[in-house]
């Protein structure tokens, strides 16, 4: 009410000393200057009067509680313990103090998106009894200085607070994204970000820190090496926990948990879908089993067949199918790329191509999926020796059939010169082990051309022995533009028996 009389009070008094003669123009400017800042001031502040206090702190932080929990949070089992260790800290008060333990005071969760960190805060929130504020690293960014370091001090308050009106002895505040608060402090230069990071670490670890209600700070980041080093020290966050990408168990584990209200055929076996998802996290997962269950829909089917999933999984790795129509003599040549990938792969690691596909996904004309036999971290020299042969096979076939190469070898070069560039930079290449800032720069690439060179004879020999498989697999890929790796390396197979036969 009082800002409708406000408003009705101000065009009369206007007008009143317009018909006393009086020059009504500076006033009207200098009200629209106070009606600007107003607005800014209310915009940054959340739209309170105030601007730079943030008053409506019930609403800013708090987030509801949820029914997730650890057991709904498939692999990463070495992350969850360590995390639950350091929550139980929270919990068991006179275990910690009977030790003479320090109280944990942040845990960082560092690792690839989607692999979970943020799914981990919500589980932290059911697992202890603790008050609990969820924030963004973005919603301490402003462009008035001051604003973050002010709100980061008004959420501490505000969880204390909580704790105490609840009657709980702990809270937890978890910080998603703490990367774009939490960055690295350059130079002499004062920015809105360090004062922010400055009172962030001086509630963490302060002098007027108070320890009841005790606060743990959570914080999840995809860029761990970008954080300050004083946010990282012990007593501020004590533990860095790694969510890294799941391996072949936890991937099983994770698509059972999102397939159990999902109906699904007698042909799907999910161990197999987790062996053909290397390097997936879990939300790619998810995603996979989502997208499975909407094929499904769309062809009307009672269950989730094995078919269904190998869409999925073609779509979260390549993108949807898109609407590009190559030519005929274009789509034979994509055709005779994609068959020399997966002859040179079948033949250095047998039962690896899950299928071969012509049709446009993505930025690709066609693919060959591969499966990845079992997860590997470690790579011999002749892992990737053999790596860089399947990469260079699809020019190599051009090469055979069409007499040159295309762009569409581009992606594939890119891959065997860093899979090169790896064998030197291991010292598993003739030039030893070498420092890369020292060596000559030239000699470097002489190895790598030396080693491409003659991986690139090795895989001609390999792929002109199979000129069969080429005209078979070719007329049954351009009519039916999928060919099932079992039925592949059948072929392959029969080939290659008939070869020894005749000799």
């Amino acid at each position: 009410m009082g800002k409708e009389i406000f408003y009705g009070i101000i065009p009369g008094i206007l007008i009143f000393l317009l018909f006393l003669g009086v020059n009504i123009a500076p006033f009207v400017v200098f009200g629209a200057v106070l009606a600007g800042i107003y607005f800014l001031m209310a915009r940054q502040g959340g739209g309170n009067m105030g601007g730079l206090a943030t008053r409506n702190k019930s609403s800013r932080h708090t987030v509801p509680k949820t029914n997730v929990t650890f057991a709904d949070i498939g692999g990463q089992e070495r992350a969850k313990k360590e995390l639950k260790e350091s929550l139980d800290f929270l919990i068991h008060k006179d275990k910690i103090e009977q030790y003479g333990i320090r109280p944990i005071k942040g845990v960082l969760l560092a690792g690839p998106p989607g692999t979970g960190k943020t799914l981990m805060a919500k589980a932290a929130a059911n697992y202890t009894n603790s008050a609990f504020l969820a924030a963004s690293g973005s919603q301490f960014v402003e462009m008035y200085v001051g604003v973050g370091a002010q709100r980061i001090r008004e959420m501490f308050k505000e969880i204390r607070t909580m704790a105490e009106k609840n009657g709980q002895s702990s809270g937890i505040i978890f910080i998603d994204e703490i990367d774009v608060i939490g960055g690295k402090r350059e130079g002499q230069q004062q920015r809105e970000y360090d004062q922010t990071l400055n009172q962030l670490l001086t509630e963490m670890d302060g002098i007027a820190t108070n320890d009841k209600p005790r606060i743990l700070v959570m914080a999840a980041t995809n860029r761990k090496d970008m954080l300050d080093s004083a946010l990282l020290r012990p007593g501020r966050f004590d533990r860095h926990v790694t969510v890294d990408l799941p391996d072949k168990a936890a991937r099983q584990q994770i698509l059972t948990i999102h397939t159990e209200n999902k109906p699904l055929a007698d042909n799907v076996i999910l161990e197999q879908i987790a062996q053909e998802t290397f390097g997936f996290s879990g939300a790619q997962l998810e995603s996979v089993a989502n997208e499975a269950a909407i094929y499904a829909m769309r062809d009307n089917a009672s269950k989730i067949e094995r078919k269904h999933f190998s869409y999925a999984v073609d779509k979260v790795m390549m993108g949807e199918k898109v609407d590009r129509e190559a030519t005929g003599e274009e789509k034979r040549r994509v055709a005779m790329h994609e068959l020399g990938h997966a002859i040179a792969s079948e033949l250095v690691r047998p039962g690896s191509v899950s299928q071969v596909t012509l049709s446009p996904r993505g930025q690709a004309l066609g693919y060959v999926r591969q499966n990845p036999m079992e997860d590997r971290y470690l790579y011999t020299r002749d892992a990737l020796e053999k790596q860089i042969i399947v990469c260079l096979a699809g020019a190599v076939s051009e090469e055979i059939y069409y007499g040159g190469r295309s762009t569409g070898s581009k992606n594939d070069f890119e891959q065997a010169l860093g899979m090169a560039q790896e064998i030197v930079q291991s010292g598993m290449s003739s030039l030893g082990i070498v420092n890369m800032k020292l060596v000559d720069n030239n000699r470097v690439h002489e190895e790598v051309n030396r080693l491409l060179e003659n991986l690139l004879e090795q895989t001609r020999e390999m792929l002109k022995k199979y000129d069969h498989v080429y005209q078979t697999s070719v007329s049954i890929l351009l009519e039916q533009e999928v060919l099932h790796g079992d039925f592949f390396r059948d072929l392959l197979k029969q080939d290659t028996a008939n070869a020894e036969l005749a000799m």
